[in-house]
């Protein structure tokens, strides 16, 4: 009866990763449930609830461009031109870049998000209400691709069952038994779609109001930057400056 061994696992990893999921929801759904601080918000912090960090300090870079302070280069090179800088955001990106004045874009972006400007300004949106808290951030998420990696085991778990030698029940009513696991992994995906997603998020319910109300379009450099808080550098103007953040990895520069 070895097939009764595969069904059992089956059941226990669909009821398991579906609990979790649910945990995960409700732990997500109020820390979100805040009425939050009615306020404008600053491009920063529109940046920081939009794409979390790493959006941030791209909008520093893009900022400093557009102001002709720093060089992004498409060939995935940041230049800095003006090492006076203007607020901490822009002094941690010069700061990342380091005394030489240039360095690869995915090495700054990476290294000027885990500085401290943008932990205090991602601490400032969740005491405010607006972001979602690090404790849950990506719970829901995590819980999400558990069930979907049980709704793909769950027929490997089936077929093994069909092949197991010295099964006693016939493959179509063996194959039935699996399909209740199978329904649950599916059905708890299909509800998290609709009553959780976007999975990962940086903004709280009251944050994604605010962004909302965040214009959108028009012209000039405003307009521009915050389309790129909102969107990603994929919204910026410049054909270069979207190459410049294309380039994963830089190859070292030869004298």
């Amino acid at each position: 009866m070895l097939w009764l061994l595969f069904l059992l696992l089956a059941c226990v990893a669909a009821l398991v990763s579906c609990i979790r999921l649910c945990l995960a929801a409700v732990r997500a759904a109020a820390a979100d449930a805040g009425p939050g601080t009615r306020r404008e918000l600053t491009l920063y912090e529109a940046a920081f609830l939009s794409g979390g960090p790493h959006r941030a300090a791209e909008l520093t870079l893009v900022s400093m461009a557009y102001e002709r302070r720093m060089l992004l280069a498409h060939t995935g090179w940041a230049t800095v031109v003006d090492q006076e800088a203007r607020d901490p955001m822009e002094a941690a990106v010069i700061e990342a870049v380091g005394p030489g004045g240039q360095s690869p874009i995915a090495e700054v972006r990476t290294a000027a998000a885990a500085a401290p400007p943008v932990r205090e300004l991602a601490d400032t949106l969740v005491r405010a209400g607006l972001a979602v808290p690090e404790s849950s951030r990506g719970t829901v998420a995590g819980a999400v691709r558990q069930v979907r990696a049980v709704a793909l085991a769950v027929p490997v778990l089936a077929a093994a069952a069909v092949l197991a030698p010295g099964r006693g029940a016939p493959g179509g009513d063996l194959l039935s038994w699996f399909a209740l696991p199978l329904l649950l992994s599916l059905c708890s995906l299909g509800i998290a779609r609709f009553e959780t997603y976007p999975y990962t998020r940086w903004a709280s319910q009251a944050g994604r109001r605010l962004l909302a109300e965040l214009p959108s379009g028009g012209r000039g450099s405003g307009a521009a930057l915050t389309e790129v808080a909102l969107r990603g550098t994929g919204a910026a103007g410049d054909p270069q400056l979207r190459a410049a953040f294309a380039v994963r990895s830089a190859a070292p520069r030869t004298l």
